[in-house]
C-alpha cells in the first residue's frame, strides 16, 4: 500500500488505468463485459487505486467504471479528471471554473458515486488563469464531492502555483523505461512536497513488455500507428530496449512487463503506476510486480538505457 501525499488516500502499489477500455486503443478489442471483469479483478487482487477521465470515451469509460464500481465503492480509490474536451473528434482545454464544476457533477452522474476521492485537472488550460481553475476544485473539496485534487501533465512551476491555493495531492505524468522527463524534477518535488505521483504507460504503451509485433502493424483506430515511436524505423530502432528489459527479466525470473514497473516503482514510494490492460491475465502479470525486487546490477543497467527513437507524441 503507499498513501497519495498528505491525503488520506491510502492505495495499493499498483493502480489501473481504464482509457484503454474505451479510448485511443484498437476499438475492435473492446468488450464492456470483459473490462467490468478486469475492475473486479483488479480490486481483488488489491489495485485499489482505479483511473478514468471524461474524455475517454467520451463519456463511455466513466459511465463503464460506474457499472463496474456498483456495490463496491468502498474497496476502491476512485480518480477521474477533468479539463481535457472532445470536440468532434478535435482535443480541446477548458479549465474554466463553470467548466469545472459542471464537468465535476456530471462525472458524478456517470459513475454513480456521491464523492470522487481524487479529481485531476487533465491539461492547464493557458487561456484560463491556474488560480482560476484551481480554487474552482479546490471549491469542489470544501462542497464535499471531492476527497482531494491532483494535475496531470505539469511543470513544476504549475504544480507550485496550484499548491500554493490547495494542496496537490497527486501528479499524473507518462513515466517509464523509455520516458523519463518526470525524474529531473516532477517526481523528486512530489517527494519533496508529500504528494503522490501518478504514472501513465509504465509500460510504454506496451512496448516494453516485448510482445509487440516488430513491423508495427497496428489497427487503424489505434493511436500507435500514428505514433512516432512506433513508426517506421523508429520501432526497430527501439528493439534493443526491450532486449535489455528481457535479459533483466531473464536474470530475474519474471516477465519483461513485470521488470518494466517494478522499475517505476523504484522511483520512490509516493510513486503508484497505473498500467491500462483490458485483458484478465495482463492484469495479474501488471499486479504481480509490486513483489519483484531489483538489484543494484538490474537497476544500473536499466538505468543506462539510452533515450527511445521517436518523439513522444
Amino acid at each position: 500500500m503507499r498513501r497519495l501525499g498528505s491525503s488520506d488516500l491510502q492505495v495499493g502499489a499498483i493502480g489501473l488505468g481504464c482509457m484503454g477500455m474505451s479510448w485511443a486503443y484498437s476499438a475492435s478489442e473492446r468488450d464492456d463485459d470483459r473490462s467490468m471483469s478486469v475492475i473486479h479483478r483488479a480490486i481483488e487482487l488489491g489495485v485499489t487505486l482505479i483511473d478514468t477521465a471524461d474524455v475517454y470515451g467520451p463519456f463511455h469509460n466513466e459511465e463503464l467504471v460506474g457499472r463496474a464500481i456498483a456495490g463496491r465503492r468502498d474497496d476502491l480509490t476512485l480518480a477521474t479528471k477533468c479539463g481535457l474536451v472532445d470536440v468532434e473528434g478535435e482535443m480541446t482545454r477548458d479549465g474554466s471554473p463553470e467548466h469545472v464544476r459542471s464537468a465535476c457533477d456530471a462525472s458524478l452522474r456517470r459513475l454513480g458515486v456521491d464523492t470522487i476521492d481524487l479529481y485531476q485537472l487533465h491539461r492547464v488550460d493557458e487561456k484560463v488563469p491556474l488560480a482560476e481553475t484551481w480554487g474552482a476544485m479546490a471549491g469542489l473539496v470544501e462542497d464535499g464531492k471531492v476527497r482531494a485534487i491532483g494535475m496531470s501533465e505539469v511543470d513544476v512551476a504549475q504544480i507550485e502555483e496550484a499548491h500554493a491555493i490547495h494542496p496537490v495531492a497527486s501528479v499524473q505524468s507518462e513515466l517509464s523505461l523509455w520516458t523519463r522527463g518526470p525524474l529531473a524534477d516532477v517526481v523528486p518535488w512530489c517527494a519533496a512536497n508529500n504528494a503522490g505521483f501518478l504514472p501513465f504507460a509504465p509500460l510504454g504503451r506496451g512496448f516494453l513488455t516485448g510482445t509487440l509485433p516488430v513491423s508495427g502493424d497496428f489497427d487503424a483506430s489505434d493511436f500507435r500507428a500514428r505514433n512516432p515511436r512506433f513508426t517506421g524505423d523508429a520501432l526497430s530502432a527501439n528493439q534493443h530496449i526491450v532486449e535489455t528489459v528481457r535479459r533483466v527479466a531473464g536474470r530475474v525470473g519474471c516477465t519483461a512487463a513485470q521488470v518494466a514497473i517494478a522499475w517505476v516503482l523504484a522511483q520512490g514510494e509516493h510513486v503508484v503506476p497505473i498500467p491500462g490492460t483490458k485483458k484478465l491475465r495482463y492484469l495479474e502479470e501488471n499486479a504481480a510486480a509490486a513483489a519483484v525486487q531489483l538489484g543494484g546490477e538490474d537497476l544500473d543497467e536499466l538505468d543506462a538505457l539510452p533515450e527511445p527513437v521517436g518523439a513522444r507524441y
